[in-house]
C-alpha cells in the first residue's frame, strides 16, 4: 500500500522516534530496531515507547514503514531466532510488534513482509507477567535478540532503563547464554526441549 501523497509529511512526522521525553541518553545501537506501536495498552506503561524515547528503537505506527528485510519476531514462526541470524540483524535490523497476540497473528499474516523469528522460552521479569514463560513486553523481547545474537552490552544497555530490567538477566542468564552458542533454528529448539525437561523433572 502506497502512502497517501497529501499525507506524506504528516506520517513521516508520526512515525520518527520520539526522545523528548525522558532524559536523553540515547541508545546508540549497532542494530536498527523499529517497532510497529497499535496504541493498545497505557503508553505511560509501554516498553517499546519507553525505548524509543531513549532512541533505542524506532516507533512506526503503520505497518508499511516496518523494514521490508528485517528480521521479524513472530510467535507464530516455526523458526526460531538464533545466532545464525545475526548477518541479516546487521544488514537489515531487527523488527517487533507492539500489539495483542490476536492482532499480530493478522497483521503477519497480512501486511509483514521480512524474515520471521520466534523467540526461544525465556522467562518474563515484567511485573504484570513476572516469572511467566513467553510472555515477554516487547522490550524484554528486543533484547533477548539482541543477546542471542551477540550484542549483549547492547541488549544490557537496553534494559537497564527498568527497574527490572536486571531480574530479566538474572532469570534467564543461564538459557540465553546457552542459546548464544546454538548454530542454527534446530540447534535452539533442542536446546530449549532439553532445557525445560529437564527442568519439569526436577519439580
Amino acid at each position: 500500500m502506497e502512502p497517501d501523497k497529501n499525507n506524506n509529511n504528516n506520517e513521516n512526522n508520526e512515525n520518527m522516534t520520539t526522545n523528548n521525553n525522558d532524559d536523553n541518553s540515547g541508545g546508540g545501537l549497532v542494530v536498527r530496531v523499529s517497532v510497529y506501536h497499535a496504541a493498545q495498552d497505557d503508553p505511560k506503561k509501554n516498553t517499546a515507547l519507553r525505548l524509543g524515547r531513549r532512541g533505542f528503537v524506532r516507533i512506526v505506527k503503520k505497518i508499511r514503514f516496518l523494514p521490508k528485510r528485517a528480521i521479524v519476531l513472530n510467535p507464530f514462526s516455526e523458526l526460531a531466532f538464533s545466532p545464525a541470524d545475526r548477518e541479516r540483524l546487521e544488514s537489515f535490523g531487527l523488527a517487533a510488534l507492539d500489539c495483542s497476540w490476536e492482532q499480530a497473528q493478522k497483521v503477519l499474516g497480512e501486511h509483514v513482509r521480512g524474515t520471521s523469528r520466534c523467540l526461544p522460552i525465556l522467562i518474563a521479569s515484567n511485573p504484570v507477567n513476572f516469572g511467566k514463560l513467553t510472555k515477554l513486553t516487547t522490550a524484554e523481547a528486543i533484547a533477548a535478540s539482541l543477546y542471542i545474537a551477540g550484542f549483549k552490552a547492547e541488549a544490557e544497555k537496553m534494559l537497564d532503563i527498568f527497574s527490572w530490567g536486571h531480574t530479566f538477566f538474572e532469570l534467564n542468564q543461564r538459557f540465553l547464554d546457552l542459546y548464544a552458542t546454538a548454530k542454527n533454528s534446530e540447534d535452539i529448539v533442542k536446546m530449549q526441549k532439553t532445557l525445560f525437561e529437564n527442568n519439569s523433572s526436577h519439580k
